[in-house]
């Protein structure tokens, strides 16, 4: 199947709105435009969705619709979009379907022969890799690890023997955690900490896993 964004199409399109995951003023003006003209606005969390239209000047209609909700309101937003309307849809922070909800609504959308336009916009995972000091020629985004120890440690075992740099996400209250299983697989290899991306306390930590780790318990 071939399908053009640019074609004319009797539906609406499904717009993929990425938004700042910390500088407020990371947001595009691409964004800002299909934010206000959008029909109707779909987020992982209406209320932190609602705190950026309310700073952006944005009055429009918030719906909820996250990971665990998204079979539950398909049907429902590719009514809306075959009926004309368009629909935005955005995470909590940064670029939906990245380590975040959305791949059921696009699936469904792409099925239905809906439109699916996603914008450039803010990540984590590009800032990320070119403040390391690792290289960004070739990498793998990987993404968050299996939440059970054991089914993590099978993943990072699989992953052993890649050269190319490796980005992992991780909650701030399981990176220790993490990096001791790494440690453990991977062995004493060069590593980046980066948190608070484009916020006030922005952090690089350069080292090896094992003096990452001392930092981390600190």
């Amino acid at each position: 199947m071939i399908q053009r964004s640019y074609e004319k199409s009797k539906y609406g399109n499904l717009y993929l709105v990425p938004t700042p995951i910390g500088n407020l003023k990371d947001i595009t003006l691409r964004a800002i435009d299909v934010l206000k003209e959008s029909d109707i606005i779909y987020a992982e969390d209406s209320r932190e969705t609602l705190k950026l239209l309310k700073v952006l000047g944005i009055n429009k209609k918030v719906e909820s619709c996250h990971k665990f909700t998204e079979m539950t309101h398909k049907d429902k937003i590719i009514e809306l979009l075959k009926s004309g309307k368009n629909i935005a849809y955005v995470t909590d922070r940064g670029t939906p379907l990245i380590s975040d909800p959305g791949n059921v609504i696009v699936d469904f959308a792409i099925e239905n022969n809906i439109n699916v336009i996603s914008l450039p916009g803010p990540n984590a995972l590009l800032p990320a890799i070119n403040m390391s000091g690792i290289s960004n020629q070739r990498f793998l985004f990987y993404g968050f690890l299996n939440n059970k120890k054991s089914a993590a440690k099978k993943e990072l075992i699989d992953l052993k023997e890649i050269k190319q740099t490796i980005i992992f996400y991780e909650a701030p209250h399981r990176v220790k955690e993490t990096l001791l299983l790494m440690l453990e697989i991977f062995g004493n290899r060069k590593i980046a900490l980066v948190r608070e991306i484009s916020k006030l306390y922005e952090e690089i930590i350069r080292d090896n896993i094992e003096n990452v780790i001392k930092v981390c318990s600190n």
